[in-house]
C-alpha cells in the first residue's frame, strides 16, 4: 500500500473517533465495543494492517527525528485492564528508541507532592524530534482526584483555594497549558480508551484464572469498579472541557484490542502526515564535504 492510500485510510479512521469540540460531547454517543461495521472475519486481518501502520509511522518517525523541528505528545488515559501498554506497546513497536520516550504516572511522590501538578509531567516533556508518551498524565488530576476527594486533601493546597470551582479551574489550566505547547511545536494528541464495564470484567477474570497474567491484577483495580459512574461522568466533563482543535482527544472504543490499535496507529500517521515532515536539504558545502570525504574514502 502506498503511502498516500495509507494516510487516506488513517484520516477515514480517526475522523469517527476524534473530538475538537466539546461542547455537545456526550460519552454514550460512542460505543466501547464499535468496529465501524468491520465484523470479526477481519481480525486475523489486522495485525497485517497494524504492520503497515506501523512500517509508516517508522518512516514518519525518522523524518521527525532528522528534521528535530516538531515534538509529539501522546496521552492515553483509560481505566484499568483497558489496554493501554498493549497499545503502545504494539502501535510503537517500530520506532526508533533514540526518538521516543514513554512515561508511566502512577501515585504522586512526597517529591512531586511540594510542586504542582503538572510538575512531574512538564519536566519529561519529548524534545523536539521525539515522540513523547504519556501512559496516564496530568489528567489524572481531573480523575482519579476527583474520584477521591482524600487524594486532593494530601495536595498540601490553601484551603482557600480549594472550592468548587477547582475542576473548572484545572480544566482551564489544562487548556492554556496545551495551547502553550502546541504555540511552541509540540503536538499534542490524546487518547481515551473506552471500555466497557463487562469486557473489564472479563479481562480482569481472565488475569485471575490465568497463571501467567496473575501479576497483572490488582484488587485495588477491582475496588474501582464500585466508582464505575463516577469515573464516567469525569471522563465526560475532562472530554467536554479540554477537547480543542489544537489538541483533540480520540475516543477509542476498546472492547476488541485488534481495532484499538489499529484506531491509535491510524490517528498517529494521520498527525505526523499533516506535519509536511522532510528530511533536512544539504547545501552545497555539505555536498562539497562528501564528495570530497568520498574520494578519501576511495583511495584507501
Amino acid at each position: 500500500m502506498k503511502t498516500k492510500e495509507i494516510i487516506k485510510k488513517a484520516q477515514q479512521f480517526a475522523d469517527a473517533f476524534r473530538v475538537t469540540d466539546g461542547k455537545k460531547f456526550r460519552l454514550k454517543d460512542f460505543d466501547p465495543a464499535d468496529t465501524l461495521g468491520i465484523n470479526s472475519e477481519f481480525k486475523p486481518r489486522a495485525k497485517e494492517a497494524l504492520a503497515v501502520g506501523v512500517q509508516a509511522l517508522a518512516g514518519f518517525q525518522d523524518k521527525l527525528y532528522a528534521q528535530d523541528k516538531w515534538a509529539m505528545l501522546l496521552i492515553f488515559q483509560a481505566m484499568d485492564a483497558a489496554g493501554k501498554d498493549g497499545v503502545i506497546k504494539h502501535v510503537m513497536s517500530g520506532v526508533n528508541p533514540q526518538g521516543c520516550d514513554v512515561h508511566s504516572f502512577k501515585s504522586p511522590s512526597a517529591e512531586d507532592l511540594d510542586h504542582d501538578y503538572l510538575w512531574r509531567c512538564m519536566k519529561v516533556l519529548p524534545n523536539r524530534g521525539h515522540i513523547g508518551i504519556f501512559n496516564r498524565s496530568y489528567y489524572e488530576e481531573t480523575l482519579v482526584v476527583r474520584v477521591h476527594p482524600e487524594f486532593l486533601a494530601k495536595q498540601k493546597l490553601p484551603p482557600e483555594l480549594v472550592t468548587k470551582k477547582i475542576w473548572k479551574r484545572r480544566f482551564e489550566d489544562i487548556r492554556n497549558f496545551e495551547q502553550y505547547l502546541s504555540n511552541n511545536g509540540v503536538v499534542v494528541r490524546k487518547f481515551f480508551l473506552h471500555l466497557s464495564k463487562k469486557e473489564q470484567k472479563r479481562r480482569f477474570l481472565e488475569r485471575i484464572e490465568t497463571p501467567d497474567k496473575n501479576w497483572k491484577f490488582s484488587a485495588s483495580d477491582a475496588a474501582e469498579r464500585e466508582h464505575w459512574d463516577e469515573y464516567m461522568e469525569a471522563y465526560e466533563d475532562m472530554i467536554r472541557n479540554t477537547a480543542t482543535k489544537e489538541s483533540p482527544w480520540y475516543v477509542v472504543p476498546a472492547d476488541n484490542k485488534w481495532f484499538t490499535r489499529i484506531i491509535v496507529s491510524a490517528a498517529v500517521i494521520e498527525t505526523l502526515a499533516s506535519l509536511d515532515l522532510k528530511y533536512p536539504e544539504v547545501g552545497r558545502d555539505k555536498l562539497k564535504e562528501l564528495a570530497a570525504t568520498k574520494a578519501v574514502l576511495l583511495k584507501k
